[in-house]
């Protein structure tokens, strides 16, 4: 098997590329930082493979030897928050939707016509779009794109199976800035694991840690009202 993971230099996508190949997979270890590729490189089945997602034509011409995948995570990301809405960044919001929803398309029109038939397309979204919450305005908006781009990939694509992750909390050097809590947050060795478990029964929806994510999906049959004024208790 084939694999190609972008975001693979740290978090979760690092876990992913080490676990796939420590599987016997051939894995394609995507992203910016040369240091973390080479030392991903040192692992048995791990080929680096250097590209920023949000740029097309590094994305084509750093993938154009590889002539086709059996599975495609795509998994890159950012997170910024928005500290006060009433004066709304929109630099900040064009750096997230950028990394994290933009760059999802340049890497299909990349990547997806080199899925094998019968492979898998597995896209990394967040427990984050089953409510709004606060500060979220661009994360949130960024993920809930990519939840509905992997739905729709799902019922267009005939030959390619489509998996949508949405992870909750996981300690990662990206949130380990956060300045709240993260209640039921899993390492990243963890996250991945949940991940693999679900990515190998193709099911369509892969979300953890459970209890986290089912409290969540159970919160949304609230009225939306109601959630307001709960979610705008939280940044009291």
């Amino acid at each position: 098997m084939i694999t190609l993971i972008t975001g693979a230099t740290s978090g979760i996508g690092e876990q992913l590329a080490i676990k796939y190949a420590q599987m016997g997979d051939t894995v394609i270890a995507c992203g910016r930082n040369s240091e973390k590729l080479a030392e991903l490189a040192k692992h048995e089945n791990i080929q680096a493979c250097k590209f920023d997602a949000t740029n097309l034509q590094e994305i084509k011409e750093a993938t154009i030897g590889f002539p086709h995948f059996d599975r495609v995570i795509l998994n890159a990301g950012n997170c910024e928050y928005i500290d006060d809405a009433r004066n709304f960044d929109s630099a900040l919001f064009e750096r997230v939707i950028n990394v994290n929803l933009l760059s999802m398309g340049y890497c299909l029109e990349a990547l997806l016509p080199k899925i094998n038939a019968g492979g898998q397309l597995v896209l990394v979204s967040s427990s984050v779009t089953y409510l709004p919450l606060p500060r979220s305005e661009a994360y949130g908006a960024s993920k809930a794109g990519v939840s509905y781009l992997a739905k729709s990939l799902a019922v267009d694509l005939n030959d390619v199976d489509v998996t949508l992750v949405h992870p909750g909390f996981v300690k990662t050097p990206l949130t380990n800035k956060n300045d709240f809590p993260m209640p039921m947050a899993v390492t990243a060795e963890k996250a991945a694991d949940y991940m693999i478990k679900g990515i190998h029964k193709r099911r369509k929806d892969v979300h953890f840690p459970y209890r986290f994510t089912l409290i969540l999906k159970a919160l949304r049959i609230l009225p939306l009202p109601l959630w307001l004024k709960i979610a705008k208790g939280l940044t009291r």
